[in-house]
Protein backbone atom coordinates (compact mmCIF):
# COMPACT_ATOMS: atom_id res chain seq x y z
CA UNK A 1 0.00 0.00 0.00
CA UNK A 2 2.88 2.43 1.42
CA UNK A 3 4.61 1.99 -2.46
CA UNK A 4 1.38 1.73 -4.24
CA UNK A 5 0.24 5.58 -2.85
CA UNK A 6 4.18 6.99 -3.07
CA UNK A 7 4.56 5.98 -6.46
CA UNK A 8 1.09 7.75 -7.64
CA UNK A 9 2.53 10.82 -5.88
CA UNK A 10 5.78 10.83 -7.79
CA UNK A 11 4.06 10.20 -10.89
CA UNK A 12 1.51 12.52 -10.45
CA UNK A 13 4.26 15.64 -9.29
CA UNK A 14 6.13 14.58 -12.23
CA UNK A 15 3.20 15.64 -14.38
CA UNK A 16 3.40 18.99 -13.51
CA UNK A 17 5.58 22.02 -15.08
CA UNK A 18 6.38 24.04 -11.86
CA UNK A 19 10.00 24.99 -11.08
CA UNK A 20 11.31 26.01 -7.73
CA UNK A 21 10.29 29.84 -8.44
CA UNK A 22 6.96 29.27 -9.84
CA UNK A 23 4.09 27.54 -9.27
CA UNK A 24 0.43 26.73 -11.07
CA UNK A 25 -0.81 23.74 -8.94
CA UNK A 26 -1.32 23.82 -5.47
CA UNK A 27 -1.34 20.12 -4.13
CA UNK A 28 -2.93 19.36 -0.43
CA UNK A 29 -2.26 16.28 1.50
CA UNK A 30 -5.67 14.40 2.60
CA UNK A 31 -4.07 11.76 5.15
CA UNK A 32 -7.77 9.79 5.51
CA UNK A 33 -9.43 12.03 8.35
CA UNK A 34 -12.90 13.94 7.92
CA UNK A 35 -11.06 17.31 9.78
CA UNK A 36 -8.27 17.70 7.85
CA UNK A 37 -10.34 17.31 4.71
CA UNK A 38 -12.47 20.13 5.47
CA UNK A 39 -9.51 22.37 6.28
CA UNK A 40 -8.20 21.67 3.20
CA UNK A 41 -11.69 22.38 1.12
CA UNK A 42 -11.49 25.88 3.40
CA UNK A 43 -7.96 26.17 1.94
CA UNK A 44 -8.63 25.18 -1.54
CA UNK A 45 -11.62 27.80 -1.72
CA UNK A 46 -9.15 30.86 -0.77
CA UNK A 47 -6.68 29.74 -3.21
CA UNK A 48 -8.56 29.10 -6.25
CA UNK A 49 -11.24 32.06 -5.28
CA UNK A 50 -8.98 34.32 -4.01
CA UNK A 51 -5.38 33.59 -5.33
CA UNK A 52 -6.44 32.48 -8.54
CA UNK A 53 -3.74 29.27 -7.90
CA UNK A 54 -5.23 25.36 -9.04
CA UNK A 55 -5.06 23.26 -6.27
CA UNK A 56 -5.28 19.48 -6.37
CA UNK A 57 -5.75 17.12 -3.44
CA UNK A 58 -3.62 14.15 -2.96
CA UNK A 59 -4.68 11.09 -0.59
CA UNK A 60 -2.60 8.35 1.12
CA UNK A 61 -0.87 7.82 4.62
CA UNK A 62 -0.38 10.36 7.17
CA UNK A 63 3.54 8.94 6.61
CA UNK A 64 3.47 8.87 3.11
CA UNK A 65 1.97 12.16 2.02
CA UNK A 66 4.45 13.30 4.87
CA UNK A 67 7.15 11.65 3.05
CA UNK A 68 5.98 13.56 -0.29
CA UNK A 69 5.27 17.24 1.39
CA UNK A 70 9.31 16.29 2.25
CA UNK A 71 10.06 15.33 -1.32
CA UNK A 72 8.16 18.67 -2.97
CA UNK A 73 5.55 16.36 -3.72
CA UNK A 74 2.94 18.13 -2.00
CA UNK A 75 3.04 21.47 -1.36
CA UNK A 76 0.71 22.01 1.85
CA UNK A 77 -0.59 19.38 4.68
CA UNK A 78 -3.59 21.64 6.79
CA UNK A 79 -3.27 19.14 9.76
CA UNK A 80 0.02 17.74 10.54
CA UNK A 81 -0.29 15.98 14.11
CA UNK A 82 3.04 16.53 14.93
CA UNK A 83 3.49 14.43 17.62
CA UNK A 84 1.87 11.32 16.24
CA UNK A 85 4.30 11.52 13.64
CA UNK A 86 7.51 11.77 16.02
CA UNK A 87 10.74 11.12 14.55
CA UNK A 88 9.61 11.40 10.66
CA UNK A 89 8.33 15.26 11.21
CA UNK A 90 11.14 16.27 13.38
CA UNK A 91 13.36 14.84 10.86
CA UNK A 92 12.08 16.63 8.00
CA UNK A 93 11.79 19.73 9.79
CA UNK A 94 15.40 19.61 10.90
CA UNK A 95 16.64 19.04 7.40
CA UNK A 96 14.80 22.23 6.42
CA UNK A 97 13.15 20.47 3.51
CA UNK A 98 9.57 21.15 5.27
CA UNK A 99 8.51 24.29 7.59
CA UNK A 100 5.69 24.59 10.03
CA UNK A 101 4.31 28.14 9.59
CA UNK A 102 1.09 28.46 11.73
CA UNK A 103 -0.07 26.23 14.57
CA UNK A 104 -4.29 25.34 12.85
CA UNK A 105 -5.12 24.31 16.43
CA UNK A 106 -3.55 22.51 20.27
CA UNK A 107 -6.94 22.22 22.36
CA UNK A 108 -7.17 18.76 21.32
CA UNK A 109 -6.93 15.33 22.82
CA UNK A 110 -6.86 11.32 21.95
CA UNK A 111 -6.70 7.77 23.65
CA UNK A 112 -8.96 5.35 24.43
CA UNK A 113 -12.87 6.05 24.50
CA UNK A 114 -15.98 4.43 25.88
CA UNK A 115 -19.27 5.59 25.60
CA UNK A 116 -20.64 7.26 29.11
CA UNK A 117 -23.27 5.05 29.58
CA UNK A 118 -21.00 2.28 30.21
CA UNK A 119 -20.07 4.47 33.55
CA UNK A 120 -22.45 6.32 34.14
CA UNK A 121 -25.85 4.47 32.37
CA UNK A 122 -28.66 6.32 30.23
CA UNK A 123 -32.25 6.08 31.91
CA UNK A 124 -33.74 7.68 28.52
CA UNK A 125 -32.30 4.38 26.95
CA UNK A 126 -33.05 2.22 29.96
CA UNK A 127 -28.89 1.53 29.73
CA UNK A 128 -27.73 0.57 33.07
CA UNK A 129 -24.00 1.19 34.26
CA UNK A 130 -22.11 -1.84 34.06
CA UNK A 131 -18.90 0.01 34.45
CA UNK A 132 -19.56 2.45 37.44
CA UNK A 133 -15.71 2.13 38.51
CA UNK A 134 -14.13 2.36 34.81
CA UNK A 135 -12.06 5.75 34.85
CA UNK A 136 -8.94 5.19 33.67
CA UNK A 137 -7.39 2.81 30.95
CA UNK A 138 -5.40 0.72 33.54
CA UNK A 139 -8.89 -0.29 34.97
CA UNK A 140 -9.88 -2.29 31.54
CA UNK A 141 -7.87 -4.63 33.33
CA UNK A 142 -11.10 -5.50 35.25
CA UNK A 143 -13.33 -5.56 32.60
CA UNK A 144 -12.46 -8.02 29.74
CA UNK A 145 -15.67 -9.89 29.95
CA UNK A 146 -17.21 -6.66 29.49
CA UNK A 147 -15.61 -6.19 26.04
CA UNK A 148 -15.46 -9.58 24.55
CA UNK A 149 -13.99 -10.12 21.10
CA UNK A 150 -17.04 -11.90 19.35
CA UNK A 151 -13.42 -14.15 17.88
CA UNK A 152 -11.91 -15.30 21.26
CA UNK A 153 -14.43 -15.48 23.71
CA UNK A 154 -11.33 -15.37 26.50
CA UNK A 155 -10.31 -12.37 25.69
CA UNK A 156 -11.58 -8.78 25.50
CA UNK A 157 -11.89 -6.43 22.15
CA UNK A 158 -9.95 -3.08 21.99
CA UNK A 159 -10.46 -1.36 18.82
CA UNK A 160 -7.19 -0.13 17.99
CA UNK A 161 -6.14 3.07 15.73
CA UNK A 162 -6.04 2.33 11.84
CA UNK A 163 -3.30 0.03 11.21
CA UNK A 164 -1.60 2.56 9.18
CA UNK A 165 -1.19 5.73 11.51
CA UNK A 166 2.09 5.60 13.73
CA UNK A 167 0.15 6.23 16.46
CA UNK A 168 -1.28 2.64 16.73
CA UNK A 169 1.82 1.28 16.97
CA UNK A 170 2.49 3.38 19.90
CA UNK A 171 -0.99 2.34 21.25
CA UNK A 172 -0.07 -1.52 20.87
CA UNK A 173 3.05 -1.14 22.58
CA UNK A 174 1.43 1.00 25.52
CA UNK A 175 -1.58 -1.82 25.93
CA UNK A 176 1.53 -4.38 26.01
CA UNK A 177 2.98 -1.95 28.56
CA UNK A 178 0.23 -1.96 30.84
CA UNK A 179 -0.49 -5.80 30.81
CA UNK A 180 -3.59 -5.28 29.02
CA UNK A 181 -2.46 -7.47 25.93
CA UNK A 182 -2.97 -10.74 28.41
CA UNK A 183 -6.74 -10.24 28.71
CA UNK A 184 -7.56 -8.00 25.70
CA UNK A 185 -6.93 -8.27 22.01
CA UNK A 186 -5.82 -5.21 20.07
CA UNK A 187 -7.59 -4.72 16.45
CA UNK A 188 -6.25 -2.08 14.36
CA UNK A 189 -8.96 -1.75 11.43
CA UNK A 190 -7.93 -0.65 7.87
CA UNK A 191 -9.48 2.89 8.08
CA UNK A 192 -10.94 5.32 10.39
CA UNK A 193 -14.45 4.46 8.77
CA UNK A 194 -13.78 0.87 10.18
CA UNK A 195 -13.72 2.41 13.70
CA UNK A 196 -16.95 4.67 13.73
CA UNK A 197 -19.00 2.05 12.21
CA UNK A 198 -18.23 -0.33 14.80
CA UNK A 199 -18.56 2.52 17.35
CA UNK A 200 -21.95 3.16 15.51
CA UNK A 201 -23.71 -0.04 15.74
CA UNK A 202 -22.38 -0.59 19.62
CA UNK A 203 -23.71 2.56 20.22
CA UNK A 204 -26.85 2.02 18.99
CA UNK A 205 -27.83 -1.10 20.38
CA UNK A 206 -26.51 -0.15 23.59
CA UNK A 207 -23.94 -2.14 24.09
CA UNK A 208 -20.21 -1.82 25.96
CA UNK A 209 -17.65 -0.15 23.34
CA UNK A 210 -13.89 0.78 24.14
CA UNK A 211 -11.34 2.17 21.21
CA UNK A 212 -9.28 4.41 20.14
CA UNK A 213 -10.44 7.78 18.71
CA UNK A 214 -9.20 11.81 19.36
CA UNK A 215 -11.05 15.21 19.63
CA UNK A 216 -12.00 17.21 17.40
CA UNK A 217 -13.98 15.06 15.14
CA UNK A 218 -17.89 14.78 14.86
CA UNK A 219 -17.95 11.31 16.10
CA UNK A 220 -17.10 13.04 19.44
CA UNK A 221 -19.05 15.88 18.62
CA UNK A 222 -22.45 13.56 18.27
CA UNK A 223 -21.53 10.58 20.22
CA UNK A 224 -21.35 10.93 24.18
CA UNK A 225 -17.99 9.18 24.84
CA UNK A 226 -16.45 9.54 27.56
CA UNK A 227 -11.64 9.56 27.12
CA UNK A 228 -10.12 7.05 29.98
CA UNK A 229 -7.97 8.83 32.05
CA UNK A 230 -4.01 7.85 31.77
CA UNK A 231 -1.21 9.06 33.95
CA UNK A 232 0.10 12.71 33.24
CA UNK A 233 2.34 12.63 30.02
CA UNK A 234 6.02 12.30 30.77
CA UNK A 235 8.19 12.51 28.16
CA UNK A 236 10.44 9.83 29.34
CA UNK A 237 8.05 7.71 30.42
CA UNK A 238 6.74 7.82 26.78
CA UNK A 239 10.03 7.54 25.23
CA UNK A 240 10.56 4.47 27.15
CA UNK A 241 7.40 2.27 26.68
CA UNK A 242 4.69 4.28 25.72
CA UNK A 243 3.32 4.52 29.36
CA UNK A 244 1.42 7.77 30.52
CA UNK A 245 -0.70 9.65 28.11
CA UNK A 246 -0.48 10.53 24.99
CA UNK A 247 1.86 13.69 24.36
CA UNK A 248 0.61 17.09 23.74
CA UNK A 249 -0.07 17.66 19.96
CA UNK A 250 0.51 20.79 18.08
CA UNK A 251 -1.66 20.33 15.12
CA UNK A 252 0.47 22.42 12.49
CA UNK A 253 -0.16 23.86 8.59
CA UNK A 254 3.32 22.60 7.12
CA UNK A 255 4.29 22.83 3.63
CA UNK A 256 7.51 22.15 1.42
CA UNK A 257 10.20 24.99 1.18
CA UNK A 258 10.52 25.62 -1.93
CA UNK A 259 6.57 27.18 -1.66
CA UNK A 260 8.06 30.18 -0.24
CA UNK A 261 9.57 31.37 -3.01
CA UNK A 262 7.16 29.64 -5.75
CA UNK A 263 4.10 31.18 -3.87
CA UNK A 264 5.23 33.89 -0.88
CA UNK A 265 1.57 35.40 -0.90
CA UNK A 266 0.52 31.77 0.11
CA UNK A 267 2.78 30.87 2.64
CA UNK A 268 1.96 34.34 4.34
CA UNK A 269 -1.74 33.24 4.25
CA UNK A 270 -1.12 30.05 5.82
CA UNK A 271 1.10 31.38 8.31
CA UNK A 272 -2.56 33.49 9.60
CA UNK A 273 -4.18 30.29 9.39
CA UNK A 274 -5.80 29.59 12.82
CA UNK A 275 -8.67 27.59 14.33
CA UNK A 276 -9.35 25.83 17.32
CA UNK A 277 -10.58 22.59 18.63
CA UNK A 278 -13.73 23.42 18.91
CA UNK A 279 -14.36 25.28 15.79
CA UNK A 280 -13.38 22.28 13.87
CA UNK A 281 -15.70 20.37 15.79
CA UNK A 282 -18.78 22.37 15.03
CA UNK A 283 -17.50 21.63 11.26
CA UNK A 284 -17.66 18.24 12.04
CA UNK A 285 -20.81 18.10 13.68
CA UNK A 286 -22.28 20.30 11.10
CA UNK A 287 -20.71 17.56 8.04
CA UNK A 288 -22.04 14.62 10.38
CA UNK A 289 -25.59 16.56 10.98
CA UNK A 290 -26.45 17.34 7.33
CA UNK A 291 -24.11 14.37 5.34
CA UNK A 292 -22.47 17.32 3.99
CA UNK A 293 -19.43 17.00 1.79
CA UNK A 294 -15.98 18.44 3.14
CA UNK A 295 -16.51 21.09 0.82
CA UNK A 296 -20.15 22.07 1.67
CA UNK A 297 -18.80 21.99 4.99
CA UNK A 298 -16.02 24.57 4.05
CA UNK A 299 -18.20 26.68 2.42
CA UNK A 300 -20.94 26.55 5.69
CA UNK A 301 -17.62 26.97 8.04
CA UNK A 302 -16.65 30.39 5.98
CA UNK A 303 -20.04 31.78 6.28
CA UNK A 304 -20.44 31.16 9.70
CA UNK A 305 -16.42 32.50 10.75
CA UNK A 306 -16.34 35.27 8.07
CA UNK A 307 -14.88 37.59 10.34
CA UNK A 308 -11.98 34.91 11.39
CA UNK A 309 -10.97 33.51 7.81
CA UNK A 310 -11.13 37.56 6.31
CA UNK A 311 -8.02 38.09 8.92
CA UNK A 312 -6.07 35.94 7.49
CA UNK A 313 -5.86 37.51 3.69
CA UNK A 314 -5.85 40.70 2.32
CA UNK A 315 -8.88 43.08 2.24
CA UNK A 316 -8.81 42.21 -1.84
CA UNK A 317 -8.21 38.60 -1.31
CA UNK A 318 -11.33 38.51 1.10
CA UNK A 319 -13.51 40.40 -1.07
CA UNK A 320 -13.23 37.86 -4.35
CA UNK A 321 -13.63 34.98 -1.90
CA UNK A 322 -16.59 36.81 -0.61
CA UNK A 323 -18.11 36.94 -4.17
CA UNK A 324 -17.67 33.33 -4.63
CA UNK A 325 -19.10 32.31 -1.60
Amino acid sequence: MFLSVFTLLLLTACGNSDSKDSISTIKLADAGWDSIRIHNGIAQIILEEGYGYDTEIVNGTSSATLQALQQGDLQVYTEVWSDNLGDAYTNAIDSGDIESVSTNFDDNSQGLYVPTYVIKGDPERNIEAVAPDLKTIKDLEKYPELFKDPENKDKGRIIGAPSSWIISKHLDEKLTTYGLNEKFTYLAPGSDSSIVADLASAYKKGEPWVGYYWSPTWVTATYDLTLLEDEPFDQEAWDKDKSGAFPPNDVFVSVHKDLKTQAPEVVEFLSNYETSSALTEEALEYMGDNEASPEDTAKWFMKENEELWTSWVPEDVAEKVKAAL
